[in-house]
């Protein structure tokens, strides 16, 4: 995204009534809980300690995510987002069960969940924005 297209988006997301943007929240964390759930459904194959499962997690706006966790390490998350990480600290080979090594094949859980769930919760957070909208236009 170039930083013209950027700032495009960035100025209509301002445009937006912060109570339209509060309202939308619970739809993300509710899309994000879904993720999480399928997440850790997929890894249960792979369960040894239960580790891994324990720490696939969901992190909210404003808040940093799990220190060594995959993707991107240690981040923090844009105020109106959230974001789904698996691993942490203690739990540092979430990357080598999802893609395998030489010795161990892959048992992949992060990216299938994403894949089987995006239409869906794309979905359910379009229609909780569109609520949040209908909602404060209704008021106004």
């Amino acid at each position: 995204m170039t930083s013209k297209q950027l700032r495009r988006l960035q100025k209509r997301f301002e445009a937006i009534p912060k109570a339209v943007r509060e309202a939308a929240k619970p739809a993300l964390v509710q899309a994000g809980q879904e993720l999480v759930s399928a997440m850790r459904t997929l890894a249960e194959p792979s369960r040894d300690t239960g580790a891994l499962i324990d720490s696939i997690t969901l992190t909210t706006g404003g808040n940093r995510t799990p220190p060594y966790s995959e993707p991107g390490g240690s981040r923090v998350v844009p105020e109106y987002g959230v974001v789904v990480t698996a691993g942490n600290s203690q739990v540092r080979y979430a990357h080598l069960v999802e893609y395998g090594t030489r010795r161990s094949k892959a048992e992949p859980f992060f990216w299938p969940a994403y894949r089987l769930l995006k239409k869906k919760l794309k979905s359910e957070i379009r229609r909780g924005m569109s609520k949040a909208v209908r909602d404060y236009w209704k008021t106004q």
